[in-house]
């Protein structure tokens, strides 16, 4: 679930503007007579306590106050002080609600409310020293993806193609790639170019994740060709330990390069990915540690992922599918 965190800036403070404009917070809530002080230290969504219904929860009928704002449309916040029960109550019955919150370990809660949790965090001026973490966390984690040990079939050369290298915002780490596969139904974690090698410096804000065709797992269960990534969109950034979080593309480098297929297995389901003949191309294997495709051989275990097939333009659907 995508969440809004809401920095409250009020009373008005130049240096927590400052931190909650860097830490990339959606919007900025603040009295009449500061708008255009923010509005001169950066760009963004700046918001008046009257655009909002803020409501403290006191009696039962609190809870009904909420649920017909929302009902109506109202931005509803629920003021510090909330409990869970109550706010289960009411997202039982609507969506869209927000809370409050003081420290990343009152977002962790108000994000985990009936799973799902709420939409809209609005982090308190005593928050603002936590506030990069409560916006990392909240906006950028994906949660997890199981991976597979994958057993590797063949590694053959096929010729030319098309390949697409996926330059993000974010410096990556050993461990860390994308999901890309021949299919949705099994995809490969190709590895970001963050490993020394003789030939090229690293480059580890950048992914080589192969053919033109290829399906990229994106955030929010979506996904993509590779052809369809775009600057600005995101993709998903997954570790060797399964923990995910979405990076925005800065550039994609389309090239005409010499291709390898890699046939893989798990149980009896075979999955397939073209990447680039090159060194510095990596999967990963089943310890996590990073491995060239030139170094590939039948035997090896590498980690993929599986789901079920059946996508239309990138959306999950409920189709008999072969691929």
């Amino acid at each position: 679930m995508r969440r809004n965190v809401y920095f409250k800036a009020i009373p008005f403070s130049k240096s927590d503007v400052t931190i909650a404009l860097e830490s990339g917070v959606d919007a900025i809530i603040t009295d009449a007579d500061h708008v255009a002080a923010i509005e001169a230290l950066g760009r963004g969504r700046v918001l008046s306590p009257e655009q909002m219904l803020f409501l403290s929860l006191l009696a039962k009928e609190d809870e009904q106050k909420a649920v017909t704002g929302l009902a109506q449309g109202a931005e509803v916040v629920l003021e510090q002080g909330w409990e869970i029960i109550p706010v289960e109550n009411i997202l039982a019955q609507q969506e869209n609600l927000g809370l409050e919150v003081d420290s990343l370990e009152q977002a962790r809660v108000a994000a985990g409310i009936l799973e799902k949790g709420v939409a809209t965090l609005v982090v308190l001026p005593g928050g603002v020293l936590e506030l990069k973490a409560i916006v990392r966390e909240m906006k950028l984690s994906q949660g997890t993806m199981p991976l597979e040990a994958a057993e590797v079939i063949s590694v053959d050369p096929v010729g030319l193609g098309h390949r697409i290298c996926v330059d993000t915002l974010s410096l990556l780490q050993t461990g860390q790639g994308m999901l890309v596969g021949n299919t949705s139904a099994f995809s490969f974690l190709v590895h970001a170019e963050t490993e020394t090698n003789p030939y090229v410096a690293p480059r580890p804000f950048r992914i080589n994740a192969g053919s033109v065709h290829s399906y990229a797992i994106l955030p929010d269960d979506r996904t993509a060709y590779l052809e369809e990534l775009v600057p600005g969109r995101e993709v998903l950034i997954v570790g060797a330990d399964g923990t995910t979080s979405a990076a925005v593309v800065g550039r994609c480098k389309t090239e005409i390069r010499p291709m390898l297929l890699i046939t893989a297995r798990i149980g009896d389901v075979m999955g397939r990915v073209f990447l680039q003949n090159a060194e510095t191309i990596r999967v990963v294997r089943e310890d996590g540690s990073p491995v060239s495709v030139v170094l590939l051989m039948p035997g090896d275990r590498i980690l993929c992922h599986l789901d079920q097939a059946g996508r239309h333009f990138g959306m999950r659907i409920q189709e008999e599918i072969f691929e």
